[in-house]
């Protein structure tokens, strides 16, 4: 089975949807997903693509495509942005089932950030929720947020929050680091006090949340 040459022209590798299973990371996904794309360039599907593509680097349950989703809501993603991207589809349900087999330790946490996404999502398209679990898997790997979306800066990632989760783009007023933001906003709604300075200009923990991401 050959895979269609990306849009950046490199040739895709020979056997690569019978090679994954077996060694996962030894390839991304990202250029032959967006190959498949209908809008490729929307940071949607970047973020989309970037989340799929990324879950062999992720752990435990973390490595579905886009946790929390079943079958039918990943084949509508599958169907929605990446219209051709048939070839890919037995392989990305073989990561969902074997991410699904894991154990959810963290599980609750995980939903709880799908909640507050999608109590503040634009709007109530289905792919708002598709986004939410996009993000919400991306947060559960080590990275920067944007890097764990496969997006090329945070300028995308501010972008798409500021156009499909616009309410806490807002409430992120001081461009505080995203997970660090989201983990402040689930201790918040909890009662969870957690700075160690009521003023994040005082805090001597600032540059961790508000720095650089490189």
């Amino acid at each position: 089975m050959r895979l269609p040459i990306p849009h950046n022209g490199a040739a895709s590798a020979p056997g690569i949807v019978h090679a994954l299973p077996i060694a996962m990371n030894a390839t991304d996904l990202r250029p032959h997903l967006l190959a498949f794309a209908s809008y490729p360039d929307l940071p949607e599907t970047l973020a989309l693509a970037g989340t799929i593509a990324l879950a062999p680097r992720r752990r435990g349950p973390w490595r579905a495509p886009l946790a929390g989703l079943g079958a039918r809501e990943l084949d509508a993603v599958l169907l929605s942005y990446f219209p051709a991207a048939a070839p890919l589809r037995p392989l990305l349900h073989i990561w969902r089932e074997q991410a699904e087999a894991a154990p959810r330790a963290d599980m609750d946490e995980f939903d709880e950030l799908v909640a507050l996404l999608l109590a503040h999502r634009s709007n109530d398209a289905p792919d708002s929720r598709w986004l939410a679990h996009a993000i919400a898997t991306a947060s559960m790997a080590d990275n920067h947020l944007w890097q764990d979306l496969g997006l090329p800066s945070r300028v995308e990632l501010n972008a798409l929050m500021q156009s499909r989760f616009t309410a806490l783009k807002t409430k992120n007023a001081g461009d505080m680091k995203w997970k660090k933001f989201f983990y402040r906003q689930l201790c918040e709604a909890a009662e969870v006090l957690i700075c160690k300075s009521p003023s994040c200009a005082a805090c001597c923990d600032y540059s961790l949340c508000f720095g650089a991401e490189i």
